[in-house]
C-alpha cells in the first residue's frame, strides 16, 4: 500500500519496474537532524528524477546561494527538527543558520517544484560560465544504460560538458550479434558507428531529462575499459579523476578543440605482463551546437 525509496538515487528503470507491478514506490529525502524525511513524492505526481516536494506546509525548503541556474546548497527549517548537536556548540553553529539547517547537498528545483537532489556541494564542480554541476550525478545517470559500464564527465574549468564512455562489453557483444555486426575486440566494437548511434540514442535520452546546463554536449568512446588495476578507478571502482585527466590528457585537449576524430596509438598492458598495441581513431559526437567548438573546427 505504501514503499518509498532514499538514499543513493534509483536507476529510473529499476524505479518504473516496481510502478509496472502495482508498487507505489515513491522517492524521499532528509536528514536525522530533521528527524528524517522532510520530502515525498505527491501520489499523482511521481517523477523518478526528482525527491518530490515537502511533506507538509510547515516544512521550509530553500536553496542557498544558487547559480544562474537555481542549483546551491539545500536549506530546511520546520517545527519537529533538532535544536542542535549534544555538547557540540561549534558543530550547531556551523550546521544552522537562523532556525535553517544546512544539508551539506547540492540540487534545485524543477519547473513543477520538486527537488532535485544531485550531490555533496563540496564535490560539485563549475564550468567558466558559473554553472555547477555534479561529475558523480551525471556518471551515475549515464550508467544507469544498460550498455554503459563507465563514464567520466568532464568540464571542471571548461565552456561545457563532455563525457569519455566506456561500454558494458558483455551487453553490447549480445547486442551487436543479434543485429548481425560483426567486430573481434572491445576496441573494434567500440569504434562500429552501429554502437555509436545506440550509445548517442542513449545520452540524448538522459539529457532530456536534466536542465540545459547539465547535458553533455559532446562525447567519445574509448577504446578501452576502464580499471581500477591501471590507477583508473578506486577497488569500489569510483572514477580517478586527476589519473584519468593526466592519463587521457590529449583525448582531453582534443575534445575541447572541436575534434571530430582523435587518432591513438598506444600499447594496454594486461594484469599477467603482456601487452597489446592498440591504433585506432575515436569519434567524438556533437550532441549540441556550440559556439567555441564550431569556431576551433574552423
Amino acid at each position: 500500500r505504501s514503499a518509498a525509496t532514499g538514499g543513493a538515487s534509483l536507476g529510473p528503470d529499476t524505479f518504473k519496474f516496481f510502478r509496472a507491478m502495482g508498487v507505489p514506490l515513491r522517492t524521499l529525502y532528509g536528514q536525522t537532524e530533521t528527524l528524517g524525511a522532510y520530502t515525498l513524492h505527491p501520489e499523482d505526481a511521481v517523477d523518478p528524477d526528482t525527491t518530490g516536494v515537502a511533506m507538509a506546509d510547515s516544512v521550509e525548503i530553500r536553496i542557498d546561494d544558487p547559480d544562474s541556474n537555481g542549483v546551491g546548497e539545500i536549506l530546511t527549517r520546520h517545527p519537529n527538527m533538532f535544536l542542535g548537536y549534544y555538547k557540540n556548540p561549534d558543530a550547531s553553529s556551523a550546521d544552522m543558520r537562523e532556525g535553517w539547517l544546512c544539508s551539506g547537498d547540492a540540487g534545485y528545483f524543477n519547473a513543477q517544484r520538486q527537488l532535485v537532489v544531485i550531490d555533496r556541494i563540496k564535490d560539485l564542480a563549475e564550468t567558466t560560465r558559473g554553472d555547477r554541476f555534479s561529475p558523480q550525478y551525471l556518471e551515475n545517470k549515464l550508467k544507469f544504460s544498460p550498455y554503459v559500464a563507465e563514464a567520466v564527465v568532464l568540464g571542471a574549468g571548461r565552456e561545457m560538458l563532455a563525457a569519455m564512455l566506456c561500454i558494458r562489453f558483455s551487453i553490447v557483444s549480445k547486442w551487436a550479434e543479434k543485429n548481425r555486426i560483426a567486430f573481434t575486440t572491445y576496441t573494434d566494437l567500440s569504434a562500429r558507428p552501429e554502437i555509436y548511434e545506440l550509445l548517442r540514442e542513449e545520452v540524448e535520452t538522459i539529457n532530456a531529462t536534466l536542465p540545459p546546463a547539465q547535458r553533455i554536449s559532446r562525447f567519445l568512446l574509448l577504446y578501452k575499459e576502464l580499471d581500477a588495476d591501471d590507477g583508473e578507478l578506486t577497488r569500489t571502482r569510483k572514477v580517478r579523476r586527476s589519473v584519468i585527466n593526466e592519463k587521457y590528457t590529449d583525448i582531453i585537449e582534443a575534445i575541447y578543440a572541436g575534434r571530430s576524430e582523435i587518432p591513438v596509438d598506444t600499447v594496454i598492458r594486461f594484469q599477467d605482463g603482456s601487452t597489446q598495441r592498440v591504433r585506432t581513431k575515436l569519434r567524438v559526437i556533437d550532441l549540441a551546437s556550440s559556439a567555441p567548438l564550431a569556431e576551433a573546427a574552423e
